[in-house]
């Protein structure tokens, strides 16, 4: 498994409030973690910390058993993301410049070419096949609950002036429920996580070109943060490429 971490503070804003982190055990289990601190709401940046840092301590310190089966993992990774979030919630509570905080997640277990998901807000993952990609994640926003009632179409919804509306973030509520997705790397495929400091600003096909070309893994890495920064850089722009081909990183 070769990967690549990228996290930028874009050209507008003066505080990054995107944290994203990737860690092995020694048994060879990995976890890639990408949370986005809520624009416009207080102390999004301290949300995304206490999600990463919580995160990797769980990862690291659970019992190998909580990763034997398809079932224990996500079981494991349903019960540390419902923790953290009673964590964030209970923390905005009792510090008042951080009340209303919140945060975005996406948390992938990888084992061997097999990963799972659990996904939060509106960061994404996309998977690659040779120049062919896919978005895998659902976000949850406004936007999308009007594609599923036909009010607008896939095109309308990418230019809504409420697309940046999310309707579940980690850490606004007392309890969350965050959906899950499994996903089996092939040899030459990629996994995209991102922040939407990046998918807002750069089209899939534009993230296959790029992904695809004859370059370092890292180096494609900083020319996706680079191309999102040449559209405009808006945002925060975070990223974790990871792959099982073998190249050069």
């Amino acid at each position: 498994m070769n990967f690549t971490v990228e996290s930028d503070v874009g050209l507008k804003r003066t505080v990054n409030e995107d944290r994203v982190a990737f860690c092995e055990r020694p048994d060879s289990f990995k976890l890639a973690i990408l949370a986005d601190g809520m624009g416009g709401h207080n102390a999004g940046d301290v949300a995304s910390e206490m999600t990463i840092t919580a995160l990797q301590q769980y990862f690291l310190q659970a019992e190998a058993t909580a990763f034997s089966t398809l079932e224990t993992k996500q079981q494991w990774l349903h019960n540390v993301v419902t923790q953290i979030n009673h964590e964030i919630y209970r923390y905005s509570l009792s510090h008042e410049g951080c009340q209303g905080m919140g945060t975005t997640l996406i948390a992938v277990l990888i084992d061997n070419a097999s990963c799972i998901i659990s996904h939060v807000g509106d960061s994404r993952v996309y998977h690659f096949t040779n120049d062919i990609g896919e978005l895998v994640t659902r976000d949850h926003s406004y936007v999308n609950i009007l594609v599923d009632s036909g009010e607008i179409s896939e095109e309308e919804a990418q230019h809504h002036p409420k697309k940046n509306y999310i309707l579940k973030a980690l850490g606004t509520e007392a309890s969350i429920e965050p959906d899950f997705y499994k996903i089996t790397l092939q040899e030459d495929s990629y996994l995209l996580i991102c922040s939407d400091g990046l998918s807002n600003k750069i089209s899939l096909h534009e993230m296959a070109a790029m992904i695809t070309l004859p370059l370092p893994l890292e180096t494609k890495g900083k020319k996706l943060v680079q191309l999102a920064n040449d559209f405009g850089g808006e945002d925060n722009i975070s990223l974790v490429l990871l792959t099982m081909k073998d190249e050069e990183v």
